[in-house]
């Protein structure tokens, strides 16, 4: 979820390097929900809408003040891991209702594939879906596709009508939603425990996934799957008692991070980046 976020984000031209901040604050949202209240859905909710309100700050900074936007992805980074360090301490090691692994009928029961597939919790099944209703938002519906004219021309999308800057706080909300509740998939479905830094940097690895499938949703699936095996085979290395310094194993998924910005670097020019990604609007420009 939170690559599909920062896709949505990216595609309005804004920047926001607060994935790992805005992660680690819908995590213990969720969790904190879920622990007081017992319900795991109204906690899932609860992390997207403090990955808004995460991602709003971020708004305020860059369309309202018209700050840098890396200063203030980077900013909302240390300042989510901080806050969340804080008033998560008191829970560490405590456990919350969350979202356990059922199989699916029939297709649960296909060899080999539903064992990988099929067996899992209801938020990775709704994962399954959300890529293509993030294309087909981006690419079919007509808000989406002013959406993404706000990141590639944002002048002449002022020009023809568009609210630019408007657009642009609907792909920073969207996205901080998104992040939140990838967050709290962590929390209440990953371990369903609370612990400190429970993103362990993949916010990072949400940000160069962006990169990695060319700002598509389509391809950020294939991305995910990538990333998410060489995190599992470093683990599944540890269990098996390799002589592998287990520090290099956790270099990994980091280790192809840097490779996939160097390859994106390489074909810097085809790889779908938004053209005005990054740059100031003028409220009234």
């Amino acid at each position: 979820m939170p690559p599909l976020g920062e896709i949505i984000t990216e595609r309005s031209g804004v920047l926001n390097l607060g994935v790992e901040g805005i992660m680690i604050v819908g995590a213990l949202t969720g969790f904190v929900v879920s622990f007081t209240t017992g319900n795991p859905w109204l906690a899932f909710f609860a992390a997207g809408a403090a990955g808004c309100l995460m991602a709003a700050v971020h708004g305020v900074v860059v369309l309202l003040f018209l700050g840098n936007q890396v200063v203030s992805g980077l900013a909302i980074t240390i300042f989510g891991l901080g806050l969340a360090n804080y008033f998560g301490t008191p829970f560490v090691g405590q456990a919350a209702p969350g979202f356990d692994p059922f199989a699916l009928p029939v297709l649960g029961n296909i060899p080999a594939l539903g064992e990988i597939f099929f067996r899992h919790d209801v938020l990775v099944y709704i994962s399954y879906l959300l890529p293509l209703a993030i294309w087909l938002f981006l690419y079919v519906t007509r808000i989406g596709l002013n959406l993404r004219a706000t990141g590639e021309a944002p002048v002449a999308a002022r020009a023809a009508g568009i609210g630019v800057v408007a657009y642009r706080w609907l792909g920073i909300i969207m996205g901080g939603f998104c992040m939140g509740c990838g967050g709290a998939y962590l929390s209440l479905a990953y371990t369903h425990l609370w612990t400190n830094n429970l993103t362990g940097g993949r916010g990072w690895i949400a940000v160069a996934l962006v990169i990695f499938s060319f700002w598509r949703p389509q391809r950020a699936v294939f991305g995910a799957y990538l990333f998410g095996g060489i995190m599992a085979v470093q683990l599944r290395l540890q269990a098996s008692g390799t002589t592998i310094p287990s520090s290099l194993l956790l270099m990994l998924p980091y280790t192809l991070t840097i490779a996939v910005l160097v390859f994106s670097s390489w074909r810097r020019g085809s790889t779908g980046e938004p053209a005005a990604l990054g740059t100031t609007i003028e409220p009234r420009q």
